[in-house]
């Protein structure tokens, strides 16, 4: 916004591991391994566990064989307690990138997960894990909340061309050096900001074509077409961290993809993004003089069709809230029978459209935290920025806080605010995962 100052990065200080961080950390290793076992019908842990134990009294922590960080990143998203998509948490494909930590080569790794995830318009959920956090050095970060961000271009005296959600994070951009569009445009894509452990922000470009957006018009209001609207095909969570068994992966970005409400009622439809509301009620011939006419529920419904009816006919997969909703109860029937908790926070998993007329409205949850999970990385402290190298470094999280803001995903179905969930239909023609999860049920 207008006011905002831009947020402060800089190098990430090292973490400290004193003798009781590594007491969490063997703990935290031992449930995961134990967990880990248990689920995979792998015996005793003993001899894992007597393997982890060694490796962090030497070094302060430990690695990951690929199957414990394949199972860690599913069940982080089946603990996911904002996420409505979870029935087919065991679909996520895993990228194993823990070699990785140099940040050119993490922003090119970024754009292998694009093309692969977009998959020609048939959405793979997918996850790709970067470099963990060590002992004396902290991995890398991602600054940008997602792979894919518009510009939001501040105004002289007030207003915002653009996304106002990204105000901050353009800033910091056109500080590092990035032009922004020429003129400044409503859907500009935002360059991917990396900041590799010891090293200030740099920006990468996506390049064009790995970049997939979809059209928004509608099949009944042909003028629909020309507010100019449009959307990008995949929303890849970029700004949360992952955490499996004590080891922290601080760049790990993730994608499902989108519920319809989620571009609709937030990105398009809140005041404090693009806020169409207003617009499309005028071409309707609404009366706006009142909300009492409900101008803002026949027009959030409008934009809510157009959004789904553009990402159908672009051959784009989506889903819609009553079909998610549908699911979830699916989801929480398959984990009781396993006799597992399934975290839910309600404010999140009821979509805001139609929240009442959707299943999951009329019910009471449980919300816990349980790793492994996602978590959002702190907020950095605001500041003033003169250059580049004058970043300053990011606090420790002060609570352990599942969190997205109002547009994104959650967790993997996930998600900048909100959940976006996998489609049931897409990832069922991507390789039966329905019989797989009948074969976990047996």
């Amino acid at each position: 916004m207008a006011g905002s100052t831009l947020p402060d990065f800089s190098p990430s200080a090292p973490i400290a591991y004193e003798s009781s961080a590594a007491d969490r950390v063997q703990e935290s290793a031992e449930q995961f391994i134990t967990l880990f076992h248990a689920e995979n019908n792998l015996g005793s842990p003993d001899h894992r566990i007597r393997q982890v134990r060694r490796e962090i009294e030497f070094s302060g922590s430990y690695w990951h064989t690929p199957a414990e960080l394949a199972f860690g990143a599913r069940v982080a998203w089946r603990n996911s307690s904002r996420c409505i998509g979870r029935l087919y948490w065991h679909s996520l494909r895993v990228r194993d990138c823990r070699e990785i930590s140099a940040a050119a080569d993490i922003a090119a790794e970024a754009v292998t997960h694009l093309r692969s995830a977009t998959n020609g318009g048939r959405i793979r959920p997918q996850i790709t894990v970067f470099a963990p956090d060590a002992p004396d050095q902290p991995g890398p970060r991602i600054i940008s909340s997602q792979l894919i961000r518009y510009a939001g271009y501040e105004l002289v005296g007030g207003g915002v061309v653009g996304d106002p959600s990204n105000v901050a994070v353009t800033r910091l951009a056109r500080e590092l050096g990035w032009p922004g569009g020429r003129p400044p445009g409503r859907f500009d894509i935002l360059p991917l900001l990396v900041q590799e452990a010891g090293a200030p922000v740099t920006m990468h470009e996506i390049p064009a074509d790995a970049i997939l957006e979809v059209g928004i018009e509608h099949p009944d209001y042909r003028w629909f077409a020309n507010l100019g609207l449009r959307w990008y095909a995949v929303p890849v969570i970029s700004d949360m961290y992952l955490e499996i068994g004590g080891v922290r992966y601080p760049a790990a970005p993730f994608n499902g993809w989108y519920m319809g409400t989620e571009i609709g009622s937030r990105d398009f439809g809140d005041a404090g993004r693009y806020d169409e509301l207003r617009e499309i009620a005028s071409h309707m011939g609404l009366s706006t003089a009142t909300d009492r006419t409900l101008w803002k529920d026949k027009a959030l419904t409008e934009l809510n069709l157009a959004v789904l009816h553009s990402f159908d006919a672009a051959g784009v997969a989506i889903t819609d809230h009553h079909t998610e909703s549908a699911r979830f109860l699916q989801h929480l029937e398959r984990e009781e029978r396993h006799g597992r908790g399934c975290p839910v926070d309600w404010s999140w998993i009821v979509p805001p459209t139609a929240s009442s007329a959707t299943p999951v409205f009329h019910r009471t949850y449980t919300d816990f935290d349980q790793t492994p999970n996602f978590y959002r990385h702190p907020a950095p402290a605001p500041a003033s920025l003169a250059t580049p190298a004058s970043l300053a470094a990011p606090a420790e999280p002060s609570l352990r806080e599942l969190a997205q803001p109002v547009d994104e995903l959650a967790a993997v179905c996930p998600h900048q605010g909100g959940e976006h969930v996998p489609h049931l239909r897409m990832i069922e023609e991507q390789g039966g995962v329905e019989r797989q999860l009948s074969q976990l049920d047996s």
